[in-house]
């Protein structure tokens, strides 16, 4: 996905937890879009960022929604998946993306992944793997300023 392209729909996930969003829904709010897997320990390290931004930006129009996008079959496990978000403390919306429809639509193959779209809808950060939360967060900044 390119800088600039417009937030698509978050639609095709198997199944929701915290509620369900629509690209309409985040309309005029910053969105941070994370990706993110059961089986991975780097997301896992990142989860206490996410909720962070997710707790203290709120009032500031930020919108946090997490997809769980599965790298194995076993990820698709939904009492696991369950279980994570429960270890984790994630009360944002988050999808689960058990085939993989939302991150079809956003280009992305990555966990943990960050998107991040200004209050237009349009694409202003990506950035992925070990270092994705420390590299989003200038581009947070800016959006804030």
């Amino acid at each position: 996905m390119r800088i600039g392209t417009v937030m698509p729909d978050l639609t095709g996930a198997t199944e929701w937890r915290n509620g369900a969003v629509t690209a309409d829904d985040l309309r005029n709010r910053i969105v941070l879009v994370h990706f993110w897997a059961v089986s991975c320990g780097i997301c896992s390290e990142q989860m206490p960022k996410v909720n962070e931004w997710r707790d203290t930006l709120a009032e500031k129009g930020v919108s946090v929604v997490s997809i769980h996008m599965p790298r194995y079959e076993a990820d698709t496990n939904l009492a696991d998946v369950d279980a994570a978000i429960a270890k984790y403390g994630l009360t944002q919306p988050c999808a689960i993306d058990n085939q993989h429809a939302i991150a079809d639509a956003f280009g992305n193959e990555f966990v943990p992944a960050f998107y991040l779209f200004d209050a237009e809808g349009k694409l202003k950060s990506f950035s992925a793997g070990e270092h994705a939360a420390r590299l989003v967060q200038p581009a947070l900044d800016r959006l804030l300023g």
